[in-house]
């Protein structure tokens, strides 16, 4: 099997309009949570979120096209531009009959549905936009960058709760390791914010009145969050014969179901999923630096990840730092695990571990070491990205320096 390794880089979040400002964020322990904008007297309970803020669709994007795009299509086509710009692959070059583009999304176009909705039964309106359904769709993001970049390869789209585009990038990994593809894109968009959707995330209870402490007492919840996150893969000898800049190997992934609950986690779950991301890249558990950790902020997830992380790697547990990111750029739902794979990348490469924001020490069995508040300068040859969904769907992917 071919090593598949990561040439580009490309994000857009709470913490910035790009990569840069998105690893600057994470390496300062900058929060990109703030009070909720655009929802004023709308009758939500929300009050912080970790948006996008003062994104201008039309400077990326004419008119016409945006009559098609749905917020979270902008999203994943503007991380796109900027992972195949920072591969150095040509945008209208003859690589897309090469490659594949697989991304996640939770949510999709709910902002397109929303508006839609409102409409029809506040208003009563009955003639509709046919753009609605194309917005709309789970797939709309990576039909749009297929379009783009002229990728005429596998053209999918993963939908897994929180776990979705760290899925989307296992299965692209998948693809050009088999040799199936020689580059993929791969990642994923999520625009959740509109009043249908925040009233939902209300009712589950499970979101923060203040800010996300990941691991930390006192915590009380996650924070929604907004944004996109695309890497390019691509194959070891294609990306060293054209001199690409190579971030990091992708060095395995592992999947596992909890069949259990619908939104509770599962300890037994989560280390399946971790143990077979270390199986399928042939490392043994002490071989492990750093873990970018699902870290939600819950109660219920800390701690049952917490206790996973435990089954997995024993005394070597105690050696590991963990972090979560979430604590700064929010969880983005179906983008929010390609944000977390970009930053460990970003970890390695750099030789600085991201923190773990607001920790204000440790909660009720929360025993790691969670890389409190500040950033960490290390060396650590290899790492995990995990991403634990609703409806028990696990991801793990293993990232190794070069």
């Amino acid at each position: 099997m071919r090593k598949v390794v990561v040439t580009g880089l490309g994000t857009i979040s709470a913490l910035g309009p790009d990569a840069a400002s998105f690893w600057k964020g994470l390496c300062d322990g900058a929060s990109g949570i703030g009070p909720l904008e655009g929802y004023s007297g709308q009758g939500t309970s929300v009050r912080v979120a970790a948006q996008v803020r003062q994104f201008d669709a039309a400077a990326h994007f004419e008119p016409k096209r945006l009559d098609l795009l749905d917020r979270f299509s902008q999203f994943g086509l503007v991380a796109a531009r900027e992972a195949v710009g920072d591969a150095g692959l040509d945008r209208n070059g003859s690589w897309g009959s090469q490659a594949a583009v697989v991304l996640g999304a939770g949510m999709a176009g709910k902002s397109t549905e929303d508006e839609a909705y409102r409409l029809l039964y506040a208003q009563g309106q009955q003639r509709f936009s046919p753009f609605i359904v194309p917005r709309a769709m789970a797939n709309a993001a990576a039909s749009q960058v297929s379009m783009e970049f002229g990728i005429t390869g596998p053209g999918l789209t993963i939908s897994t709760a929180c776990a979705a585009s760290t899925h989307a990038i296992g299965l692209a990994f998948h693809l050009v390791r088999a040799g199936l593809a020689e580059v993929a894109l791969a990642g994923g968009s999520e625009a959740p914010f509109c009043l249908g959707s925040l009233k939902g995330w209300e009712a589950v209870r499970v979101l923060a009145p203040d800010t996300c402490r990941p691991f930390s007492r006192d915590r009380k919840g996650m924070v929604l969050g907004e944004g996109a996150g695309v890497v390019v893969l691509e194959a070891e000898e294609r990306a060293r014969a054209r001199g690409a800049p190579i971030h990091a190997e992708i060095a395995g992934f592992g999947m596992s179901s909890d069949a259990g609950h619908i939104t509770q986690p599962s300890e037994e779950g989560a280390a399946r999923a971790l143990e077979a991301a270390l199986r399928d890249a042939s490392l043994p558990p002490d071989q492990i630096g750093y873990i970018n950790a699902h870290g939600s902020g819950t109660t219920a997830n800390d701690l049952t990840e917490t206790r996973a992380i435990h089954r997995v790697f024993g005394p070597h547990a105690g050696a590991l730092a963990v972090s979560s990111t979430k604590s700064m750029h929010g969880h983005a739902l179906g983008a929010t695990g390609a944000l977390e794979l970009i930053a460990t990348v970003l970890a390695l490469r750099g030789r600085l571990l991201p923190p773990t924001a607001n920790f204000l020490g440790p909660g009720d069995g929360c025993d790691l070491d969670y890389v409190p508040n500040q950033a960490r300068e290390s060396v650590v040859d290899a790492a995990l990205s995990s991403s634990f969904a609703f409806g028990g769907l696990n991801a793990v992917l293993c990232v190794r320096r070069v």
